[in-house]
């Protein structure tokens, strides 16, 4: 696996991380969880991004990885869900920083994004004090945001965080043009989601409803063919994307997380491939904004 530097925070993460909000899911045992986690390792995953709003997901962490913490980065998101406190308030944040490392059995978190945290609430700047203490306080290593557009852009804006999270796949490109160049001139760190854009060509027709709906008609537009694995191709794409550090998946299955390591292990698209996949984008974009 591919180990990277993650801008210039002093992290090196893998080219592949390991997105675990399927980790909260109630029909996962624990025994599996276990076994998926350490076997992620073991395969040389080394970033898990998680979330308060992922269930188990960062209790399942601590119980299974705390002992192999200096061999992993964890990445979790707060803001949000904590009894006794308001939504998007200084105090949620610090509490939410305190519930993630106790959770997960360990004095630090690597980074801690804002989870889609709005414009309007960046812009009165006490979520970013916070995320700013904790990082004095030395409980967090790097004060991060996740969302898209708009308030993507006002995070980056604002000067707070020292790395980002947002969608980027062949179906999701916009910030490739201009939103990802400026955030490695700071030196950010960027973590791509979605990098298979929720996998529509699983779908023979539209999945109205679904959670690839709207990549389903992105991907149909653009109308792309081409003689290797959707899957592939996609994740290729991304993990090679200049900026992007590390790409998370989410899966339950050790099968697909080898096929995906394999994949990300073929190295980087040909460049003309590449070209054909951004000039398709940008042919066909009609609003085709950051999907949350």
């Amino acid at each position: 696996m591919e180990i990277r530097d993650f801008g210039t925070t002093g992290i090196k993460v893998s080219a592949l991380g390991l997105g675990a909000g399927h980790l909260g899911d109630g029909s996962l045992s624990d025994k599996e969880a276990d076994h998926l986690l350490n076997r992620a390792v073991d395969m040389g995953i080394m970033l898990f991004d998680t979330a308060r709003g992922y269930e188990r997901s960062e209790e399942r962490i601590g119980k299974f990885l705390s002992h192999r913490r200096t061999e992993v980065v964890i990445s979790t998101k707060v803001g949000y869900g904590i009894p006794g406190f308001a939504d998007w308030t200084y105090d949620c944040v610090l509490a939410g920083v305190r519930q993630a490392m106790q959770l997960m059995k360990t004095d630090y978190l690597d980074i801690v994004h804002l989870h889609s945290c709005p414009a309007e609430v960046l812009r009165q700047g006490a979520v970013g004090d916070a995320l700013q203490r904790s990082v004095e306080q030395g409980t967090v290593r790097v004060a991060a945001y996740s969302g898209e557009n708009e308030h993507l852009h006002v995070a980056l804006d604002s000067s707070r965080f020292r790395s980002l999270q947002c969608s980027i796949n062949i179906c999701d490109q916009r910030v490739l043009d201009g939103l990802l160049p400026r955030a490695k001139e700071r030196g950010m760190g960027m973590i791509a989601k979605r990098p298979v854009a929720n996998a529509p060509w699983r779908y023979a027709e539209c999945p109205v409803g679904r959670y690839a709906e709207e990549y389903w008609k992105r991907w149909k537009a653009m109308n792309l063919e081409y003689g290797m694995p959707w899957q592939e191709l996609a994740l290729r794409f991304t993990a090679f994307t200049w900026g992007v550090d590390s790409c998370i998946v989410g899966t339950t299955s050790l099968d697909h997380l080898q096929q995906n390591i394999e994949s990300i292990n073929k190295g980087k698209l040909p460049q003309s491939m590449i070209d054909e996949l951004r000039t398709a984008f940008h042919s066909h974009d009609n609003n085709w904004i950051g999907q949350v």
